[in-house]
């Protein structure tokens, strides 16, 4: 199949990028650490109902990041054995056009009877490589591995949601609340912009004193109370 200047988006390329960083590690060590201690303002933080369900989303998404790692690999296996479906059509004026979808192609080529014929021989040529990469894919375990990161992300998705609606009771909570938000805006966006450095640099503010308490066993006076 002949190379061609004039692509179409890919649609099987993972967008999902893995966050690596220290502040991941500080922050999980943190909080766990006033989970543990009850620290943070709280006789027992695993009343804190936010903290818990961070742990939760914690685990479901470390899960989903490896599961991510797994079919990427499996991905850039299939594409340098079998290469993402695609077919390359020479149009009636002698431009090759390299498409991705069958629906690409019928934009490229229209549904008129002048390219019936071409449209055919093309659509038979993509059917005939997306079966050789189903089949590929199925037996290298990448469909399954896709299903598994779907249906791994679609829970952590529903315990990150659940956070608009779970009070925190302190302030390792509220800590876990601003990690989970900024992990996932961070797998998805480059962060340099409103509101990611603003959020970023609370969430520090956050640990900085709750790691504080957790090294000294301290916890906040409550302001209501006998000073």
């Amino acid at each position: 199949m002949a190379d061609s200047d004039n692509t179409t988006t890919l649609p099987y390329v993972t967008r999902r990028r893995v966050l690596k960083g220290t502040v991941v590690a500080t922050t999980a060590w943190t909080l766990e650490g006033n989970a543990s201690a009850g620290g943070a303002g709280c006789t027992n933080a695993c009343f804190d109902p936010a903290l818990a369900l961070w742990q939760k989303w914690v685990r479901s998404h470390t899960r989903t990041e490896r599961l991510c790692r797994e079919q990427q690999r499996l991905e850039t296996k299939l594409v340098e054995s079998v290469g993402f479906p695609c077919v390359t059509v020479r149009m009636p004026g002698g431009e090759e056009v390299t498409v991705h979808s069958i629906e690409a192609l019928s934009e490229v080529l229209g549904k008129g009877l002048n390219t019936a014929a071409l449209r055919e021989k093309a659509e038979a040529d993509f059917a005939a490589h997306q079966a050789r990469w189903d089949e590929a894919a199925e037996e290298t375990g990448y469909t399954a591995a896709v299903r598994a990161e779907r249906e791994t992300g679609d829970r952590a998705k529903d315990l990150l949601e659940a956070f608009s609606t779970t009070p925190a009771t302190t302030l390792a909570g509220v800590a876990g609340k601003l990690d989970a938000v900024l992990r996932e805006g961070e797998t998805w966006e480059e962060c340099v912009e409103f509101p990611w450095p603003q959020l970023r640099s609370a969430l520090c503010d956050l640990l900085r004193i709750a790691e504080g308490w957790v090294l000294t066993g301290a916890a906040p006076k409550d302001p209501s109370g006998p000073s």
